[in-house]
């Protein structure tokens, strides 16, 4: 079993929407984890991305984002980046991807839909590498 850590910037879009898509994907073969570089613990997901996740049956509305620490990443497989840039840590022997989609904050709801379906795409990709 691989463990895949989801990294953007603030853990309220991307990286839910990318862990919560690949623990489907993945189908209890792989574990999924997600944080952000400048995560606000006291924060929440994006409204957005609640509601275009749950047009897949996936609730994300009891989610609160983490922050990002050497310890989580420890943890991980493969680290897949978002935006986060020089802030994700290096670990060696991680495998490290990095994915350019862009924030869904405050973006329109088809943007946003665009995005997610982008993200299953790849995780979908990422799920049967690992396998």
């Amino acid at each position: 079993m691989a463990t895949a850590l989801f990294v953007c910037l603030h853990n309220a879009g991307r990286s839910q929407m990318s862990a919560a898509l690949f623990e489907q994907a993945a189908n209890g073969r792989h574990r999924a984890l997600s944080a952000g570089s400048q995560a606000d613990p006291d924060g929440h997901v994006h409204p957005e991305v609640v509601q275009v996740m749950r047009e897949l049956g996936i609730d994300l509305s009891d989610r609160h984002p983490q922050q990002l620490t050497r310890e989580l990443a420890e943890q991980a497989d493969v680290v897949v980046t978002m935006g986060c840039g020089d802030a994700c840590p290096y670990i060696p022997g991680k495998r490290y991807i990095d994915w350019d989609l862009p924030d869904p904050k405050d973006r329109p709801i088809d943007e946003v839909r665009a995005t997610r379906d982008d993200i299953a795409a790849r995780v979908r990709q990422l799920a049967s590498e690992l396998s």
